[in-house]
């Protein structure tokens, strides 16, 4: 039987084998996503024989709902285990960040089982490496303006070293209180971004700042997410320095992700800005998840 635990930073090289093998491009396969967010849904992890189980036990609904299992193995074996453990439990099995690949397998393995539906809002925008270095074309020339503005600043950029991590907190910290906001999801973020920058060097994160004299005013983090994606987690700036946005989102890959065709820039949780400001940089591709519930 299914046991569900909290993560543990300790849980990293078990989970990362899983990971590896299975490479999936969703932003939801990171161990530092899912160590950094377990409190915004109440997550708990499981393992069956070779594969990972993260699942969300604090959803709105009451109902469970994980992710699809990464690993080694039978997938139709780990699915039905999860479906015993929900049935158990009185809930129909949801499966959440299922790609139109993986939908495919579920619909093999198990056919008029389960109804899927697209969760526009989780769907992750995925970009070339290249376009978001080099901004080529007409359809970037809005960013080169907003990079030219950015590069009349006085300012310094570098990689986050562990003489920054106390800055960086303290940033986030500055921006977090600024919004006045107590709402469970910001609250979450908080916590989120403390475990990132406490734990920066045994998860195995990159990071930048830029700086204005010596106060942080913009900073980025991610990690490598698959044999040939990166995935960026934070990105925050001060909006009050013209192009600031560009300017880091530009550096970070030009100078620290490199060796990577892709750059997964996460969902865009159904707002409107930030929706907006994701389609601007002109995804090579979205990546389209969908819920599947079981019968």
């Amino acid at each position: 039987m299914l046991e569900f635990r909290y993560i543990e930073l300790s849980d990293k090289e078990k989970i990362q084998r899983a990971l590896t093998v299975s490479d999936f491009m969703g932003c939801e396969y990171t161990f530092a996503n899912n160590l950094a967010w377990r409190r915004l849904a109440n997550s708990k992890i499981a393992f069956y024989k070779d594969f990972y189980i993260c699942g969300a036990f604090g959803n709105e609904s009451g109902c469970p709902s994980f992710i699809l299992p990464a690993g080694s193995g039978s997938y139709s074996e780990v699915i039905s285990e999860l479906k015993r453990f929900s049935d158990d439990n009185g809930h129909p099995l949801v499966l959440t960040g299922v790609t139109e690949s993986s939908l495919e397998m579920l619909n093999e393995l198990f056919p008029d089982s389960f109804i899927a539906a697209e969760d526009r809002d989780s769907s992750d925008y995925i970009y070339l490496r290249s376009d978001l270095a080099d901004l080529p074309g007409k359809k970037y020339h809005a960013k080169r303006n907003h990079l030219a503005r950015f590069n009349e600043l006085e300012t310094q950029f570098s990689l986050i070293t562990e003489n920054d991590i106390e800055d960086c907190i303290v940033f986030c910290t500055d921006t977090y209180n600024s919004k006045g906001s107590s709402v469970h999801s910001a609250i979450a973020e908080q916590f989120a971004l403390n475990t990132y920058f406490s734990n920066f060097r045994e998860l195995g994160l990159s990071g930048a700042i830029i700086r204005s004299g010596s106060r942080i005013v913009a900073l980025t983090i991610g990690e490598r997410l698959n044999s040939d994606t990166f995935c960026v987690h934070i990105e925050k700036a001060d909006t009050s320095y013209a192009g600031i946005y560009a300017g880091i989102n530009n550096l970070f890959v030009r100078n620290c992700v490199n060796g990577f065709k892709y750059v997964n820039r996460e969902e865009d949780l159904g707002i409107e800005g930030l929706r907006k400001a994701k389609l601007s940089y002109h995804p090579a591709f979205i990546l389209r998840k969908y819920t599947v519930t079981f019968k």
